[in-house]
């Protein structure tokens, strides 16, 4: 068992909340056409309702806190924010564009000590990535924000999201951040909007797209493992949850709100009325959430997908029950497979696009 897996497993028995996720605002300044966020940036948390959360957050345990948006740095206090977590010990990650990131950005970010910038890359030919981000030049300034990142010795993670518009571009970046030195995540997904807007799932690849995903040896390392026979579900998978969301992982927006997770939009509370201490241990809709294992799930339960399921709970939620299928998932296990999920053959449902991420770290 890694370092990591006996922390997260530590965690869950304790209830501690290990990981954050942290909006600080929802305004941007790029459109990606497949944004699940609205971009008004209404009634945000100031600096100092910020810092509060944070130190509530080191208080409950929280070590690794990713702070994101939106745009993060259009707030001009970020750095202020980053400054005061790392000052309390946080590993902190930043998911930006990074458009706004130049040399003197880079260097502060290495001086604080910022564990990892994630940047969105969609495509290797700026008319592909800029028609997505509808921002003229930006993957010009994200290349050149990943090489001064790289100059001052900063880990950075390029993530691709494949949708209709770039479907076939995936390799072109992968190749693109070998040739930077920098980590690569695909994500051949797209996810729903947080108000609960479907719409947009429209933008997702096709079956036969996500199939040739699972089914590429560059993204996946080994294919076979991926195309193995469905393992048997015992007792250990059916005592066990989804994911780590409102487990050992909390998410709070912007204007103060707590979720079990971005992709994961149950309300459970406010930190302007509530302590997040006071959420995280006494609100009803954790508290039900954490209750809930594999075998009370009516039809996961009986799928031979359970195993290896990467279920999204919020994605199920979005689509009207929690303790549901979720029909993006049951996709992507067919598309591992080419065995439709039980709900798949209950229902007669087609594929549907795909919600979770299939990291794939190089060097």
């Amino acid at each position: 068992m890694s370092l990591l897996e006996e922390m997260n497993q530590k965690a869950t028995a304790a209830g501690i909340p290990l990981s954050a996720h942290l909006d600080i605002t929802w305004k941007c300044n790029e459109r990606c056409v497949h944004c699940y966020l609205d971009h008004e940036g209404k009634d945000e948390m100031s600096t100092e309702e910020i810092k509060d959360v944070i130190r509530q957050l080191e208080e409950c345990g929280t070590f690794f806190l990713s702070i994101s948006g939106g745009e993060p740095l259009l707030r001009r206090d970020c750095f202020e924010i980053m400054e005061y977590a790392r000052k309390l010990r946080f590993n902190v990650k930043l998911k930006t564009n990074a458009v706004m990131i130049g040399a003197k950005e880079a260097a502060r970010l290495k001086r604080l000590g910022i564990e990892q910038v994630q940047i969105s890359i969609y495509s290797d030919r700026p008319e592909i990535h800029d028609a997505i981000t509808k921002l003229p030049g930006s993957l010009r300034r994200s290349l050149q924000a990943i090489e001064h990142l790289k100059a001052e010795g900063v880990k950075v993670s390029i993530s691709n999201v494949l949708m209709k518009q770039n479907a076939n571009n995936g390799k072109a970046v992968l190749k693109l951040a070998k040739d930077l030195g920098v980590e690569f995540h695909i994500d051949p997904t797209i996810t729903p909007m947080i108000n609960g807007d479907r719409s947009i799932l429209n933008l997702g690849i096709s079956k036969e797209e996500l199939e040739e995903v699972f089914h590429t040896e560059e993204f996946i390392g080994n294919v076979g493992e991926f195309c193995a026979p469905i393992s048997t579900v015992d007792d250990d998978v059916l005592e066990g949850h989804s994911c780590s969301a409102g487990h050992t992982l909390a998410y709070i927006s912007p204007s103060g709100d707590v979720f079990p997770c971005v992709q994961f939009p149950m309300p459970c509370g406010n930190v302007r009325e509530k302590t997040f201490r006071d959420i995280w241990f006494r609100s009803e809709q954790l508290t039900e959430l954490r209750t809930i294992r594999v075998k009370d799930l009516p039809t996961c339960s009986g799928c031979g997908h359970a195993a290896y399921c990467t279920r999204c709970p919020g994605l199920a939620y979005m689509e009207g029950n929690m303790r549901g299928p979720s029909s993006a998932d049951c996709a992507k296990s067919e598309a591992r497979t080419g065995i439709p999920s039980a709900w798949q053959i209950k229902s007669g449902a087609c594929s549907l696009p795909t919600v979770n991420l299939v990291q794939i770290s190089v060097a």
